[in-house]
């Protein structure tokens, strides 16, 4: 089952194109129980269309009022709510809260051309930071690779953090998190399922269709191709975590190898030392070194004492939130 990814800008870009106007507002700041996090987006058209949400519904009506006028007069604003504890209530809250949203009109204000490198950017699934100086409202993006990335964003692309600077508000555009599961077995049953939770877009890989079946993982995408083949079709990147479950080398191996030519996050296998010891030594002679080799989560998963099928996913996804958002 796909996870949607946020198409709020691509929205904007499509409806500024057209020739209707467009507004992105943006959730910059949050105190207390906000209803939507730090980050997200609503796209306001010029004849009154909406997607996204920045409250859940609480104070969408006067961001588009906002909005209409941003787009009137050209200029960007930040806008201050305080959301009661019973419009809270409404939204699934236990309490209010208050939020800062940045409306910026696209064209006057954020411009096409740097809307439309945004878009492209999330499109190729690389990381991207939209920066404003709310000060001046002069604006930037900056990748991953940007010589002059601070430390602090670094960290906010590691851990999806949007936020403040100093003056400067710096929206962080991620890819969405993909996960490859190889081998359906039944580890992989309840970690798919909990991958899906956590906001990951997974997908199992056996070539064993017995195994990968509709009716064990209900509603889930299978490959049954080799999962060298199955990875290189999918693609592997910085945003990406592979679990290998299968105790077989003939699948496994071929998955490990193109997971280490490669940057994901986080490469975990299953086995017990014994097994890993002699995947390390197939690995050596396939000119792999230590160093890279010590990529490998083996055993896979936190140490948590976990016997059952379900314990022992709920380690592999401990260990990958813990790569992820820790860089370990």
């Amino acid at each position: 089952m796909t996870q949607e990814f946020d198409s709020i800008p691509e929205i904007a870009l499509r409806w500024h194109r057209a020739g209707t106007g467009a507004v992105l507002a943006t959730v910059v700041q949050t105190w207390g129980s906000a209803p939507r996090p730090v980050g997200s987006q609503l796209a306001v058209s010029g004849e009154g269309e909406i997607a996204g949400s920045v409250s859940g519904g609480c104070v969408e009506g006067a961001v588009v009022v906002e909005a209409a006028d941003a787009l009137e007069d050209g200029t960007s604003r930040i806008l201050e709510f305080g959301v009661s504890d019973d419009e809270a209530f409404h939204v699934g809250l236990a309490c209010g809260g208050t939020i800062r949203v940045m409306v910026e009109p696209v064209g006057a204000q954020i411009s096409e051309a740097m809307l439309a490198e945004l878009c492209a950017a999330r499109a190729d699934r690389r990381p991207v930071a939209y920066t404003v100086e709310t000060a001046t409202w002069s604006r930037r993006l900056m990748d991953t690779n940007d010589a002059t990335l601070a430390d602090g964003l670094a960290e906010r692309f590691r851990s999806d953090r949007s936020g403040f600077e100093g003056e400067a508000f710096v929206g962080i555009h991620n890819p969405p998190l993909h996960m490859a599961v190889v081998g359906a077995v039944h580890i992989a049953q309840p970690l798919v399922a909990m991958a899906r939770l956590a906001g990951y877009d997974a997908v199992v890989i056996d070539p064993r269709e017995a195994f990968g079946s509709e009716t064990r993982f209900p509603g889930e995408r299978i490959l049954h191709d080799w999962p060298d083949e199955a990875l290189a079709e999918r693609g592997l990147d910085a945003r990406t975590a592979v679990v290998t479950l299968t105790h077989d080398p003939k699948l496994d191996d071929p998955a490990i190898v193109a997971a280490l030519n490669s940057d994901v996050f986080y490469l975990g296998c299953l086995g017990s030392v014994r097994t890993h010891a002699k995947r390390k030594a197939r690995l050596k002679e396939q000119g792999f070194t230590d160093r890279d080799i010590a990529r490998i989560h083996a055993p896979v998963g936190l140490d948590i004492g976990s016997k059952s099928p379900a314990e022992i996913a709920l380690s592999i996804m401990a260990e990958i939130t813990q790569a992820l958002r820790q860089g370990k």
